[in-house]
């Protein structure tokens, strides 16, 4: 069997259905995690359950702030491949400790461990937030990212940036990929989708922000999976044809390259709400709101580049993908 690939944050979300899904491909995953309790730990060690009964995953509780601790990591198990989705996510949260921790030194941890370990390939989770301030639609990895509005926003672009050091300090093969909205089965309880179907289930008041009149580029989980899997041994390689006097954000004379990774058609969040009240049979008891600080209008992912590398078409609608979320929220809750 060859080396094993590494996936962090693998009782998180999105790293438990890669994991799930790697494992479902035939590849020995090594899955690490810290359980913080950012939200109910208990998801956290659901997701982990249901993945430690196949013979082919090894999980690893582990912190990776911890310098030492993530050098071991890499000496055990010899990857080649390492896809890091462990972070300290939410734009709202606004305590910059556990940004720093998470999302900045143990980044930095994770970049030394590859380059040491002599890493093929790391692909690492960035974010849509990093646009920002950003108005001009749809969002392109070829316009800068330089004004982030949430702290959560600026460390993932750093992230980008630190890579980016990595790849042209020592030719270490990174990949960025900026997620958009993601949502499904197991997903995050502080998002959107999981709030309001809660929410409405339990017959209590959901806040709306601006009226609902906000858009974002739901995408369902099991189509950025698809993405980065078809990623996975696609290192990118340095660009001869790059130009440092009119430079291109989303490439590199380094081997590191930036993609969005997203549905690529926003949707207006009334009618999310409207999907999940047709869906569960019940209505919503609405609370507006202002539109929280880090929070944007719309986002809408050009994903172009991903189309054209890997062949990335999302295929699953806010239609059957509120659906599946509903169905896996009823059964999970027993509700």
């Amino acid at each position: 069997m060859s080396a094993p690939i590494l996936v962090t944050g693998a009782a998180g979300f999105i790293g438990f259905h890669v994991a799930k899904r790697l494992l479902r491909d035939g590849h020995m995953v090594v899955g690490a995690d810290s359980f913080t309790p950012y939200y109910d730990v208990s998801l956290k060690e659901a997701r982990f359950a249901r993945l430690t009964p196949h013979n082919t995953f090894v999980p690893e509780r582990i912190d990776l702030s911890e310098a030492e601790a993530t050098q071991d990591l890499f000496r055990r198990h010899r990857f080649e491949r390492v896809i890091h989705l462990a972070a300290q996510p939410g734009v709202r949260f606004i305590d910059a400790g556990p940004y720093a921790r998470s999302n900045l030194v143990a980044f930095v941890n994770m970049l030394e461990a590859c380059r040491h370990g002599d890493v093929r390939h790391l692909i690492y989770a960035s974010s849509s937030s990093v646009y920002g301030a950003n108005r001009k639609l749809p969002f392109s990895e070829h316009d800068p990212a330089d004004h982030p509005i949430s702290v959560y926003a600026a460390t993932k672009r750093a992230n980008e940036m630190l890579a980016h050091s990595y790849a042209h300090l020592f030719g270490l093969p990174a990949t960025g990929l900026r997620f958009f909205t993601v949502y499904g089965p197991w997903g995050r309880p502080d998002m959107a989708v999981y709030t309001f179907t809660r929410a409405i289930a339990e017959g209590r008041e959901i806040q709306v922000a601006n009226a609902g009149r906000v858009w974002r580029d739901f995408t369902y989980v099991d189509d950025i999976v698809e993405g980065i899997v078809r990623l996975v041994d696609q290192a990118p390689a340095a660009d001869p044809a790059w130009d440092a006097m009119a430079p291109d954000p989303a490439t590199s004379s380094a081997p590191h390259r930036v993609y969005n990774i997203g549905n690529d058609r926003p949707e207006e969040v009334n009618r999310l709400i409207a999907l999940i009240e047709e869906t569960l049979g019940r209505k919503a008891i609405r609370v507006d709101k202002p539109l929280p600080p880090g929070d944007v209008l719309e986002t809408r992912a050009d994903v172009t580049d991903l189309r054209r590398a890997v062949g990335f078409a999302p295929s699953i609608s806010l239609d059957e993908g509120v659906r599946r979320f509903v169905e896996w929220y009823r059964d999970y809750h027993g509700a």
